[in-house]
């Protein structure tokens, strides 16, 4: 588990942020899945031969009762 969880560097993820202009909320890497969730809005952006995808038509919207980065 611990190679995927080298997908992103900590220093990356630092940085990045949800894309969805009303949100920019913080994201977390969720290597059991292969995607970055947005810890406010929730959205769930998938990473493609170790690349993040984040484009928001490509993201996941979280499934009801999962808003807000809930788990």
């Amino acid at each position: 588990m611990s190679e995927q969880q080298e997908i992103i560097p900590q220093w990356l993820l630092e940085i990045m942020c949800c894309p969805v202009p009303e949100c920019r909320g913080d994201l977390e890497l969720r290597a059991d899945i292969l995607r970055l969730v947005c810890k406010k809005c929730g959205r769930r952006y998938p990473i493609r031969d170790g690349i993040p995808v984040m484009l928001v038509e490509e993201a996941e919207l979280p499934a009801e009762g999962q808003e807000k980065g809930e788990q």
